[in-house]
């Protein structure tokens, strides 16, 4: 009988799966910057946490691109780039938002709502991209926004951190419903996860 060598998984990644690695590298990184931010309440770890997520988008384009050039993708890939995808897209940008000041009750189950919207969405993709490619090599469209649009959010949490829009001076106020804290810039995130579970075809270029 032949036992399996050690780290033989590790051998059998293929150039584009470090790059995918590299994409949840990157969406740690931003947890760990927000974590630093929270002790520490120097601005510039946000800034840090939102600029690891521009760079998790170049390793999650590169690594698609790696996979067509070297004509080497599998099944372990594509759940490999969904998981790094959740990693950075989805947990990063609600953990950037909740250092930003979202942290009421409202805000917890909205940007719960939003990670939980990220992960259907790639779990329907992994299910139905062979559906649609039709026949092909590769997905003639999205159904639902792609769970990396969330840079979309980060960028404007960017903006307002450099604007020292933050806790409660954050844009839009804080609300107060049945004694629970509420910001209604987080009714981006709820929007953002209902786009990325819904039914509207988008275009893969």
């Amino acid at each position: 009988m032949n036992r399996p060598k050690p780290f033989s998984m590790i051998r059998e990644f293929h150039l584009a799966d470090w790059f995918t690695l590299a994409n949840a590298f990157c969406g740690m990184g931003a947890l760990f910057s927000v974590m630093t931010y929270l002790q520490t309440r120097e601005v510039l770890h946000l800034f840090y946490a939102c600029a690891l997520i521009p760079a998790a988008l170049v390793f999650d384009i590169l690594d698609g691109r790696i996979a067509r050039w070297r004509q080497k993708s599998s099944a372990m890939g594509r759940e490999l780039d969904s998981l790094a995808d959740v990693i950075s897209f989805g947990v990063a940008p609600a953990a950037i938002a909740y250092g930003c000041g979202m942290q009421g009750l409202y805000d917890r189950i909205i940007l719960v709502f939003f990670v939980a919207c990220g992960v259907s969405r790639l779990a329907r993709f992994n299910i139905t991209a062979e559906k649609l490619s039709e026949g092909g090599d590769k997905v003639k469209f999205f159904e639902g926004t792609p769970i990396p649009t969330s840079l979309v959010l980060v960028l404007l949490l960017w903006v307002a951190a450099a604007q020292g829009a933050l806790g409660d001076q954050m844009w839009g106020g804080r609300l107060q419903l049945a004694g629970f804290n509420f910001h209604p810039l987080v009714l981006l995130f709820a929007a953002s996860g209902s786009l990325m579970v819904s039914r509207i075809r988008i275009p893969k270029l």
